[in-house]
């Protein structure tokens, strides 16, 4: 009898200590697990914040990729301010001194014609080489690729414009609204040359800091957005709920 009373108290003395361990276990990994999503969560709060236009790929990408991109998010500094500077001296020519494009261009073929010309016969009689002029030509491949981005954006552009004719898109005809009618004021008040400069020089400024402030700018956006989303919904039910529509169209099977 007394070993069967030793046996059940080891018995016991057995099961309380795998209950403890038990408990023990338990808590590490739920501590574990606590501490990873800890970790884990700044990556989870800024997958959590929705980027402007549904962009799910880099700017750099966004851009199109390539040379362009690296222009405007000035991977190349020497090479983007380069462009910059001859867009501003293009838009000082013609629209400070007025100078005309045409009278521009011939000038300066006259100017550089006459500088290699004498240069290159120059050469013989100084001993010197003659100036190294590559031959430039322009790539069939670069030229379709460019015909067929243009064509797709315009395509996309009137298709837009297509729904909106049918009646079908009121949230993009107010947006297009607005924005000819912002592009109308701004065309009131500069010519098309500085609006082209103006925006050629947005698009050297906004990507680059866009993609370096892109958290904050996507979180006030996504709060703007809906902001914007619940006064046009305020705006339906007090008006466009009223207005009065024809029946609806029979889909075909």
């Amino acid at each position: 009898m007394a070993d069967d009373h030793v046996e059940e108290s080891k018995t016991t003395v057995e099961s309380v200590m795998d209950k403890t361990t038990e408990k023990f276990q338990r808590h590490d990994s739920s501590s574990s697990s606590d501490s990873d999503n800890e970790k884990s969560s700044p990556s989870s709060l800024k997958s959590k914040i929705s980027r402007m236009f549904g962009r799910e790929k880099p700017v750099h990408q966004v851009l199109g990729g390539g040379k362009p991109a690296d222009v405007f998010l000035w991977r190349n500094k020497k090479v983007s301010g380069g462009v910059l500077a001859v867009a501003t001296v293009i838009w000082v020519l013609f629209e400070l001194i007025e100078y005309h494009l045409l009278t521009l261009v011939c000038h300066s073929l006259i100017v550089s014609l006459a500088i290699l010309f004498l240069w290159s016969n120059a050469s013989f009689f100084i001993n010197k080489s003659p100036p190294h002029i590559p031959e430039v030509k322009l790539q069939e491949d670069a030229l379709l690729q460019f015909a067929s981005a243009l064509r797709n954006e315009i395509n996309r552009a009137l298709a837009i414009l297509r729904e909106i004719a049918l009646g079908r898109e009121l949230k993009k005809l107010l947006a297009v609204i607005a924005g000819l009618w912002v592009l109308s004021v701004v065309g009131s008040w500069c010519n098309f040359l500085t609006l082209f400069y103006i925006s050629f020089v947005l698009l050297h400024t906004v990507p680059v800091l866009y993609e370096k402030y892109d958290d904050r700018v996507d979180s006030f956006a996504e709060k703007v957005v809906a902001e914007l989303e619940k006064q046009y919904a305020v705006f339906h039910a007090k008006v466009l709920s009223k207005v009065p529509r024809g029946p609806p169209k029979n889909k075909k099977a």
